[in-house]
């Protein structure tokens, strides 16, 4: 199956999607709320999956309710989370792969995540790849985080590109709905989340893994050299 535009550029998520930090976020939210007397259900965590601070606060706080203190556990659980991942976050497979086809193909490539500059600049540093995006939007750049489709409008915006011919790779289901909002050919690459119907909607592909975005991108690079 083909994707239903030429790819011009593609557009990373990060948590989850470049490296394996979905898991370090679930421990560390779960030992926080531990360490306050409460237990963090998975089921309230896949929810705050691909959210910014704000949005996030809001879904813990409804589900603990008005003695929760939201900035306290957001605190803690930042200072856990960087801790582990001064400790080494795993790269997710095809990662580097994919970045050497985007250059082979010249293609243009940025970040949109909801996670600070700080973080991205440490995962990117950690493996190599600070100088492998063209650009990287994170939050503070944009008025409203995923599922809003700002990150991914930026992102279109700063390539100085048509959003409708960027992939946007994703792993969550806020990300998916944040990429389509955009008008970006999304693509998921399921981490903890797995797709429903909606995702399946909303998606021009889900994949296994981003081994298979390569393949994905150079059908779209050989279909636009055919002649009509």
């Amino acid at each position: 199956m083909s994707l239903p535009r030429q790819v011009h550029a593609v557009v990373f998520d990060m948590d989850g999607l470049l490296v394996d930090t979905e898991t370090v976020s679930r421990d560390a939210m779960t030992l926080a709320a531990r360490q306050m007397g409460f237990d963090l259900p998975y089921e309230v965590f896949i929810q705050l999956v691909g959210m910014n601070f704000a949005a996030s606060g809001r879904i813990v706080a409804e589900h603990f309710g008005p003695a929760f203190d939201v900035p306290a556990f957001q605190a803690e659980s930042t200072r856990l989370f960087r801790a582990a991942g001064e400790l080494g976050v795993a790269l997710k497979t095809g990662v580097v792969e994919l970045l050497d086809v985007l250059d082979a193909l010249e293609l243009p490539r940025a970040i949109a995540t909801s996670s600070p500059h700080h973080d991205v600049e440490r995962n990117l540093r950690a493996h190599g790849l600070t100088a492998r995006f063209d650009a990287v939007i994170a939050a503070g750049d944009y008025a409203l985080g995923k599922p809003a489709p700002d990150p991914y409008l930026k992102a279109a915006e700063v390539l100085g590109l048509d959003p409708a011919h960027c992939l946007a790779l994703e792993n969550s289901h806020n990300g998916v709905r944040a990429a389509h909002a955009a008008g970006m050919m999304a693509v998921m690459v399921p981490d903890l989340l797995e797709p429903n119907a909606e995702m399946h909607a909303l998606c021009v592909r889900i994949i296994d893994s981003l081994h298979e975005v390569r393949g994905l991108i150079v059908a779209s690079d050989r279909n636009s050299e055919e002649p009509a």
